[in-house]
């Protein structure tokens, strides 16, 4: 019976966590109910799921907050904005061999924010590899699969 419970439990945070993503925008965008730092703890768990290295967390909500100020334009447009920097030696190596200017692929980056006028929601957001590469290349079908679960396992978290 406690399966069939967690079961329903994780239907139902699947469900909560919608994708929207935005078409030709070259992102995708992925909304949760969830708080920004259950989000954020759902993407460093899924990176390191996946045996991917966690480079560098930048803090852009603050640096966009302090720099607004600095240059008197205001409060960041975010309550909270994270990105995680990752990399996977295996897919960043398999990518650059089969085309060398995939290096600007590296390292993978994912955001997490919120937003002030939307208390309840925390986005995630990753840039898009293009269908055509996706369509053409294994490996890049294989990082575009990555990126897209690490953010649905970080919305529902």
């Amino acid at each position: 019976m406690s399966t069939i419970r967690s079961l329903v439990g994780v239907l139902a945070l699947s469900l909560a966590a919608s994708q929207a993503v935005q078409a030709g925008s070259g992102y995708a965008v992925y909304e949760s109910s969830a708080s920004f730092e259950d989000v954020m703890d759902g993407l460093k768990a899924a990176i390191g799921e996946r045996g991917m290295y966690i480079n560098n967390i930048m803090h852009m909500g603050e640096m966009l907050e302090r720099t607004g100020k600095d240059l008197g334009l205001g409060d960041s447009p975010y309550v909270h904005a994270e990105s995680i920097e990752f990399c996977s030696a295996i897919l960043s190596r398999k990518m650059t061999v089969e085309d060398p200017a995939r290096i600007v692929n590296c390292p993978f980056i994912i955001s997490a924010y919120t937003l002030p006028t939307e208390h309840d929601k925390t986005y995630v957001v990753h840039r898009e590899i293009p269908a055509d590469q996706v369509a053409a290349s294994p490996v890049m079908a294989e990082v575009a699969d990555n990126l897209k679960a690490i953010a649905e396992a970080a919305v529902s978290w």
